[in-house]
């Protein structure tokens, strides 16, 4: 079967909440999804997951959480090439530039991207920014199937 995981970081608990919403989604698919805090899960056996839905905030100058969730990607990305990923997270200022950036630096590991700008709730997610999270999740969890 087709494995998904979600992985995320959060500091307040809103990429935490976009989190479990992209779960629910990705689980309306397949059931065996699972979630992870990313301190929960190492970089190999991230790498055993077909899909890879990754959440991350932007922290400080517009960039990824850099003391748990950066380093973890970092040594990710070089496994990431053919594998389908999609990017999520919160933020609080500024117009994206760290998801453009992580968007960027995916495509260029190889990785096929579910969504190709990423998706980035401003703050606390709503319920219409927790249905979009269900949504992802879903489109996610169904590629390649």
């Amino acid at each position: 079967m087709h494995k998904t995981a979600v992985i995320y970081w959060s500091g307040t608990g809103n990429t935490e909440a976009m989190a479990m919403a992209v779960l629910e989604g990705a689980k309306e698919i397949n059931p065996e999804a699972i979630v992870f805090n990313v301190s929960e899960i190492s970089v190999s056996d991230a790498l055993s997951y077909d899909t890879l839905i990754l959440g991350c905030p932007a922290m400080g100058a517009e960039v990824l959480e850099e003391e748990e969730f950066e380093p973890f990607f970092h040594e990710l990305e070089n496994g990431l090439s053919g594998k389908n990923v999609a990017l999520f997270g919160s933020y609080g200022w500024g117009d994206g530039e760290w998801m453009r950036d992580w968007t960027k630096r995916t495509a260029l590991s190889g990785a096929k991207l579910v969504e190709t700008e990423g998706f980035m709730i401003n703050e606390t997610p709503d319920a219409e920014g927790l249905a979009l999270c269900r949504a992802l999740g879903k489109k996610a969890a169904s590629v390649s199937l």
